[in-house]
């Protein structure tokens, strides 16, 4: 079976990657990592994490693929021996002194080439490997026929990986200067930090005589340079076929609920579900519209305008549940707002998506100490508990259906 790798932007990402089934996470320190903005992990924090998710049985990978300069090549093998003491499984690299540096420093860390370094085909792959390298991440932009045909020549001892599931870039494989040039350095794309301009509206205007050039648009503008989303869940099938060893969730910079949502709905389907309700359940996540990226052909661009879709949103992570009175009672810990008696889901590991209602509402007031009725999941952070038919274990994810 495919390895599922998923996307932990921050600790509690890593959780519940780990809770609805990932076998391996990939995550960056603070530096040096292609998600600058997301959460990310401290130095303390990655020792602490890895060892957490070892005991889990699930791997760590450690993205280390932004273009380096030699002033980022002086602080790496300290980086790098704190990785290795630390247990990371694989760095992702994207440089040949990175690579190098990797070897000498983390000698017990399996190097892992990022998509950022384009492999297509075979000859480069086992290039490569000669070097040191254990997995590649394969380019974005190749076809199932060109995966299953470089799998075909390339050394069956070189694991392949391809992304299955995300949002998608105009540049190949994501080397972009669009962001740097329109934002300034601080938001360069091959540093982690671009600005996405690909996604906002755009004005085509002739430049001789100021004149806006016709072009499909609308109201909000055009949308040239925008690519749909990834989704590959339907085809599972046909990756592992071409010799696909892992796949990867893209998300690094998404928040907890799109970690959860997406890593079960393939986790399911990996493990023998039909795909059909759960590509449904995809829709629930903040994403663009989705298509199969390069895969089965040209990659499709996004008609509409910049905002995300998104039908479902996370109310509350489940602390714990106890059976009580022919029900159970759920404490979660509340994340965004919900009314008593709110139609809910519940998203567990290993179930479908089950309805709920959240019944007999309740806050905790620290100042009293005990639980009061309140009408509203109202405070972000604070512990509320409701009534549910079934039981709930920690981790567990209630949502509700967005207004809009």
């Amino acid at each position: 079976m495919m390895e599922l790798l998923a996307p932990a932007g921050g600790p509690e990402q890593l959780r519940l990657a780990t809770h609805f089934g990932a076998d391996a996470v990939y995550l960056a320190g603070r530096r040096w990592g292609m998600r600058s903005r997301a959460t990310n992990f401290s130095d303390d924090q990655l020792a602490r994490d890895i060892a957490w998710a070892h005991g889990r049985g699930v791997s760590v990978h450690v993205a280390l693929n932004v273009v380096m300069a030699d002033a980022d090549m002086d602080e790496l093998p300290s980086y790098l021996r704190l990785l290795d003491d630390a247990g990371a499984d694989a760095v992702i690299v994207a440089d040949l002194g990175v690579l190098g540096l990797a070897r000498q420093h983390a000698p017990h860390v399996a190097p892992h080439l990022s998509t950022q370094a384009s492999v297509m085909s075979a000859v480069t792959a086992d290039s490569w490997a000669r070097l040191g390298v254990r997995r590649i991440v394969l380019a974005r932009e190749m076809s199932l026929a060109q995966i299953a045909e470089l799998r075909r020549r390339c050394s069956r001892e070189l694991e392949l990986e391809a992304f299955a599931h995300g949002s998608m870039c105009m540049a190949y494989s994501g080397r972009c200067l669009l962001s740097a040039e329109l934002m300034g350095r601080g938001r360069s794309a091959t540093h982690g930090s671009c600005a996405q301009p690909c996604r906002w509206g755009w004005t085509l205007v002739e430049e001789r005589t100021g004149a806006q050039v016709p072009i499909e648009q609308d109201e909000g503008g055009a949308y040239l340079l925008s690519s749909n989303d990834l989704c590959m869940i339907e085809h599972l099938d046909s990756l592992a076929e071409a010799g696909v060893d892992a796949i990867k969730l893209e998300g690094r910079a998404k928040g907890s609920y799109y970690t959860a949502c997406v890593t079960n709905a393939y986790r399911h389907v990996l493990d023998g579900a039909q795909a059909g309700p759960w590509r449904a359940e995809l829709d629930a996540v903040s994403h663009r519209p989705y298509s199969t990226g390069f895969y089965f052909g040209e990659a499709t661009q996004n008609p509409g305008h910049d905002d995300y879709a998104c039908e479902r949103m996370m109310v509350g992570m489940v602390l714990r549940s106890e059976a009580a009175y022919g029900s159970f009672v759920v404490e979660v810990e509340c994340r965004n707002r919900a009314a008593r008696d709110a139609e809910a889901v519940a998203i567990s590991p290993g179930e479908d998506v089950r309805q709920l209602r959240l019944a007999a509402l309740e806050q905790w007031d620290d100042q009293s100490g005990v639980w009061v009725p309140v009408d509203m999941m109202a405070r972000n952070g604070a512990h509320y508990r409701f009534r549910s038919p079934f039981p709930l274990a920690k981790r567990d994810l209630v949502c509700v259906a967005t207004s809009g």
